[in-house]
């Protein structure tokens, strides 16, 4: 009968894909019984035949770590003092043995800022400096950036970072660097998980349902995007005006002929000047074009169109910037550059224009839903002048309404802020009791002007 038990327990395992490194009946009967503990979220019951297989038969089953972080969670949870402690660095030794034990399931860059992350929480508990815990950090980024991905840890990184640049233990040419750093980071991964939201909105779009485990991928990238849309926001705020004109402009003056032939050093002078609004300084004028000269790119072009639309040269903005398009051949970076272009324009009053932009950016990247915010903006301001009738004029609300509602549905960082802006348009909008009384119900209604369009009167 012991046989029996032990051969089911085994196929067991099995079939679950634990891929036994040896078979011990110990170390399998206690892993099965401590498994189960685990499922039931008896992590008191589960340690002591958990830790007697991770002693024995460290290289048994990946289960031991993977449940043995759990286990190790609840006892850091519910301690405190030096129990709290000891169970801390049990948690940091136990990622060290799966690292060595299992390396192919222990990416080193997500590990060790998970390891970092773990010492930051409990920096009071473990008497950790600022300077060790950046150490940390910057350790896991530069051994294996491309799994540093945990949105947490990469704001947790940069602020560490602020912090010791106003301690003045680092300079502001490190902390305007590692803003970069980050900042690139997080686009990257903002643009791999919105490539695969987009291949299921286009599917939703072409109204084929999505499967299953479909519906539960796009939570998982919708999860992820509002985590690194909420950093991005709370690394600009950590930065804040840190890096205004006036520490921009005398440090990349400083340091611009040493990096005359630096592309990457010029395009990130040339964006910060650009972003923090230092374009009227000559420097900005001598970066661009230096960076143009040496590396002809969507971003010199770019920056060169930002020069001529100050200069007020309107028409020869527009070619840089159809320039910039032209260059950029990532679908991702190109759909940004047209949004970015098509604010400008929305910025001047060019708002048929703009809306040729941010469709040609949605027609790129669906998931995003800043553009629908914009046109529905757009129309919102045009109301006034986009109708005969005081209910015509109104009734381009509801395209307002329309183009916000798809921000909403698309979006996952702007689901709420889309929501209130539907609601907004709609109540000003011809309200139920103006509908009846103009006996327009369902009336189909052009809109003139730069709209072009038509709306349909909503059925009461």
């Amino acid at each position: 009968m012991k046989t029996k038990i032990t051969l089911l327990l085994a196929f067991f395992f099995i079939g679950l894909n634990f891929g036994f490194a040896q078979q011990d009946e110990e170390c399998m009967t206690k892993l099965s019984i401590f498994h189960e503990y685990v499922k039931a979220k008896n992590y008191d019951a589960a340690y002591e035949p958990w830790m007697a297989v991770r002693n024995k038969c460290p290289k048994f089953n990946n289960a031991i770590y993977v449940d043995g972080e759990k286990i190790l969670d609840d006892k850091i949870e519910k301690a405190s003092g030096a129990d709290k402690v000891a169970y801390i660095n049990d948690l940091l030794k136990l990622w060290e043995q799966k690292a060595e034990h299992f390396s192919s399931k222990t990416p080193k860059g997500k590990y060790a800022a998970q390891a970092a992350q773990l010492m930051y929480d409990n920096k009071t508990e473990l008497g950790k400096s600022t300077e060790e815990l950046y150490n940390a950090f910057d350790a896991a980024y530069q051994s294996d950036k491309a799994t540093f991905t945990n949105p947490k840890s990469l704001y947790t990184y940069f602020s560490l970072m602020v912090d010791l640049y106003d301690a003045g233990k680092k300079p502001a040419a490190d902390l305007f660097n590692k803003y970069d750093d980050v900042v690139e980071k997080v686009e990257d991964e903002v643009k791999s998980f919105s490539e695969k939201l987009n291949k299921l909105i286009e599917k939703e779009d072409a109204e084929v349902a999505l499967t299953k485990k479909e519906g539960q991928y796009k939570k998982y990238y919708e999860s992820y995007l509002k985590a690194y849309d909420q950093i991005s926001g709370s690394i600009d705020g950590k930065l804040g005006d840190r890096a205004n004109c006036e520490n921009l402009i005398p440090l990349y003056r400083k340091d611009f002929e040493e990096n005359r032939s630096n592309a990457v050093w010029l395009q990130r002078a040339a964006g910060k000047m650009s972003q923090k609004e230092c374009t009227d300084d000559p420097l900005f004028f001598e970066l661009v074009n230096a960076y143009h000269n040496i590396s002809p790119s969507a971003n010199s072009a770019y920056y060169l169109g930002l020069l001529k639309d100050k200069e007020g040269k309107t028409n020869e903005a527009i070619g840089f910037f159809e320039q910039a398009i032209g260059l950029e051949t990532d679908s991702f970076k190109k759909s940004k550059l047209y949004y970015r272009i098509a604010t400008k324009l929305k910025a001047r009053g060019s708002y048929g224009k703009a809306r040729g932009y941010y469709r040609q950016a949605l027609a790129l990247n669906p998931s995003n839903g800043r553009p629908y915010i914009a046109i529905a903006a757009m129309y919102a301001a045009s109301a006034n002048n986009c109708g005969d009738s005081n209910f015509d004029k109104r009734a381009v609300y509801w395209l307002a309404a329309k183009e916000a509602q798809r921000a909403a549905s698309v979006d996952p960082t702007l689901s709420k802020a889309a929501s209130q802006s539907v609601e907004n348009y709609k109540a000003k909008a011809p309200q139920k009791s103006e509908i009846f009384s103009s006996g327009r119900a369902g009336e189909t209604i052009k809109i003139g002007c730069w709209i072009g369009s038509s709306v349909t009167v909503p059925s009461i």
